[in-house]
């Protein structure tokens, strides 16, 4: 079972930044795209940004030009910087492969975007 440990999340004002971190068991990781995904309450769990194995990133419409999706293949880590974050943002973020390990979703990292 691969495991994805997530961490960084917490309370922040609107404008706020963060920044989340995952780090995970998942062999040959360098060869996979990596992805944050998140789910707010009573919602879905939605994409939200992706990294390829050649650190070409790729974001939802909904994070583009506030969210910066990054990675190490040396640590096997990924990151999210998260910006200018809106009230619409808090969720539970999880961190998987793109496409996901269904079977295998870490615990995720609470973000609450609140005054």
């Amino acid at each position: 079972q691969v495991q994805f440990v997530e961490s960084g999340g917490g309370l922040v004002q609107p404008g706020g930044s963060l920044t989340l971190s995952c780090a995970t068991s998942l062999m040959r990781f360098g060869s996979n795209t990596m992805a944050w995904y998140r789910q707010a309450p009573g919602k879905q769990r939605e994409w939200v940004a992706d990294i390829t194995s050649n650190f070409s990133p790729t974001y939802s419409d909904s994070v583009k030009g506030r969210f910066t999706i990054s990675r190490t293949n040396v640590k096997n880590t990924v990151w999210l910087q998260m910006n200018s974050l809106k009230f619409e943002d808090t969720a539970v973020y999880y961190c998987n492969s793109n496409p996901p390990r269904t079977g295998d979703w870490g615990q995720g990292t609470q973000v609450t975007v609140s005054s």
